[in-house]
């Protein structure tokens, strides 16, 4: 069997054990750099950002402003804003990326595997039929077809117009 190598360079500093110091859910939003933090909508109760690290391309993380960490701490304003967010995002995602379906939920707390038990987030993982396959099977192996830069770029567009929609 031929050896091949799955290269994935910016997982580096995933699996480095670095982290920010800061929450990477909290603000400041404007002016924050994409390949610090992808953030790609925000408004006064939800964010949404690309994760660096993802499952597959296109894996969001949706998170409340608010700094917390309890799905039943959350305002109804709070829940209604991340559903209504999460429903733009798949319309997004459908469009721009193509998926034949999501996997989309919570990890609450640090053993059901949340990378940020202290803030709530929502994930959104595009999939496509055979998109991982053997993979899952290999140790924390993934597969991301794009860099998620690249896909931000494509992203960010609509969810610029999306923002815009809902001012």
């Amino acid at each position: 069997m031929e050896r091949r190598i799955l290269w994935a360079p910016w997982r580096g500093e995933y699996v480095s054990g670095k982290r920010e110091n800061k929450c990477i859910f909290c603000p400041p939003y404007e002016g924050v750099a994409p390949d610090d933090r992808p953030i790609i909508y925000f408004d006064n109760l939800v964010v949404v950002m690309l994760n660096k690290f993802p499952y597959n391309t296109g894996h969001l993380l949706i998170s409340p402003v608010r700094h917390v960490a309890e799905l039943e701490d959350l305002s109804s304003e709070e829940l209604l804003a991340l559903m209504k967010i999460t429903q733009g995002s798949i319309r997004i995602l459908k469009e721009c990326l193509k998926p034949d379906g999501f996997n989309v939920g919570f990890n609450l707390g640090k053993v059901a595997g949340a990378g940020y038990p202290e803030h709530i987030h929502l994930q959104v993982v595009p999939r496509w039929i055979g998109d991982v396959n053997f993979l899952t099977i290999l140790d924390d192996v993934r597969l991301a077809s794009n860099h998620y830069l690249r896909v931000y770029e494509m992203l960010k567009p609509h969810f610029d117009k999306l923002k815009k929609e809902r001012a």
